[in-house]
This record gives structure tokens, C-alpha cells and sequence, in this order.
């Protein structure tokens, strides 16, 4: 199982396929920190530990059920000669879960926090947090676990990049959540980023095949615009309180 360590092609497609892991598990991070602002601090923090332990888990047992997953990639029925497989079918209610999700918290920040999120997060927020987090997991996960097979032969290979990702996505995701709470405007980029990538995978359900590459790219554009913005209005603030001293 593990005659790889020997072999310097075992160690590159290793290094290729997590570098590839944590890449697709940006998508994956941007949810969880989105979904956890709105809740309390403690409430948060468990929630995305639980969310990442589930997208881990999902991961390996996928890893394990490498036939399944293989068939999910055929064919089980045909529109006008079009065939769609398994996985088409989840990534695109995954996408369109994803657009409706990103869309409904983006009208309730234009129309302002209502009666329940002034009192506070409402009961049952917790498990309504963390039931979106595992739906998405799932979806990210059968598209990750996919990649890995066609990245890489062995299991041992694709579970040690896999739990390489999730442990910088679980040291990356801390951050990004309490700076997407702090900073309002970043939670908008961060919602139109939901919607872009559910609009990828409902693409990629439909075999229209959009280069992560490209999504990517405007993602960090927008996120480095953004950051310039945070840090000039940082400036602002503190030559304003500046002036009021003297």
C-alpha cells in the first residue's frame, strides 16, 4: 500500500494532488465561514469544526468506496442526447442549493437584520448551520474525491493529501470566518463568490466544463480589491480618531 515512499513519482503526484485538494476546498471554506458569521462565538467555532470533521470524514469513506464512486460517473439517463451521471445530478442541485443559499443571505443584507437576528441567533440556527454545512460537504466532496482519481492511483496517496487539505483548511478556515464576521463588506464578496461557484457546478453537472482556473483568478482579484479597501478604511478611521484628539 504504501510502495509509493520509494518512488519519486509517488511523492510529486502526491504534492500535485494536495496542492489540488486544498485548492478545491477554498469553495468548501467560503460556505462554512459564510454560514458560521451569523452564529454566536462559541456556536461558530463548533459548528466549523463540525462542518470540517464531516467533509473529512466524507472524504476517506468516499475514498474507500472507490467502485461507487467510479460509477457514479456513468451515464443513468440521456436529455436530447445529452447523458447524466450521478455526480452530474448532485453537483447540479449542489450548485443550485448553492445560488439559492448565497441569493436569500444576500437579500436579507440589502433589506437589513430582521426582528430574530436583532434578539440573537434563532434556536434552531445551530442545526440549520450545520444540515447546509453537510449538504455541501457531500456536494464538494464527491467533486474532490473524482479529482483524486483521476490525479492519483493510490488510496494511501489520495487519504494522506486529503487530510493534508482539511488540516489547512481547518487552520485557514478560523481566520476567514472571524474576518468575514468583522468586516460586513466581505461577506457580500464572499456571497456573490457562492454564487459564481454554484453557477460552475451547475456548469460542470451539465458537461460544460468552466477552468477553476479562471473562477479562481477573479476570486483573488476581488478578494485583493477588497482587502485594499479594509485596510484604506483601517487608514481613514484612524487618521479621523486622529483629528478628534487634537
Amino acid at each position: 500500500m504504501f510502495e509509493w515512499v520509494a518512488n519519486p513519482a509517488g511523492w510529486a503526484a502526491l504534492v500535485t494532488l494536495s496542492a489540488m485538494e486544498i485548492v478545491l476546498g477554498i469553495d468548501n471554506v467560503v460556505f462554512i465561514s459564510v454560514l458560521v458569521s451569523k452564529l454566536p462565538r462559541d456556536q461558530a467555532e463548533r459548528a466549523r469544526r463540525i462542518g470540517l470533521l464531516l467533509a473529512l470524514v466524507f472524504r476517506v469513506l468516499l475514498l474507500f468506496a472507490l467502485t461507487a464512486i467510479m460509477r457514479l460517473t456513468e451515464p443513468v439517463f440521456t436529455i436530447f442526447g445529452n447523458g447524466f451521471s450521478w455526480r452530474d445530478i448532485i453537483l447540479i442541485v449542489g450548485g443550485a442549493f448553492l445560488i439559492a443559499k448565497a441569493t436569500h443571505e444576500i437579500h436579507a443584507e440589502m433589506e437589513g437584520p430582521g426582528e430574530s437576528e436583532r434578539r440573537g441567533a434563532a434556536p434552531g440556527a445551530f442545526t440549520a448551520a450545520v444540515a447546509q454545512i453537510t449538504v455541501i460537504d457531500l456536494v464538494f466532496s464527491v467533486d474532490s474525491i473524482v479529482t483524486a482519481i483521476g490525479m492519483a492511483q493510490d488510496v494511501s496517496i489520495m487519504i494522506i493529501a486529503v487530510v493534508i487539505a482539511m488540516a489547512v483548511m481547518y487552520a485557514a478556515s478560523g481566520p476567514v470566518s472571524r474576518f468575514i464576521a468583522h468586516h460586513p463588506t466581505t461577506k457580500m464578496l464572499a456571497l456573490a463568490f457562492l454564487i459564481l461557484i454554484g453557477v460552475s457546478l451547475v456548469a460542470e453537472g451539465g458537461e460544460i466544463h468552466i477552468p477553476r482556473g479562471y473562477i479562481y483568478s477573479a476570486m483573488a482579484f476581488a478578494a485583493a480589491v477588497e482587502a485594499i479597501n479594509v485596510m484604506a478604511g483601517r487608514k481613514r478611521r484612524k487618521h479621523a480618531g486622529g483629528r478628534g484628539e487634537a
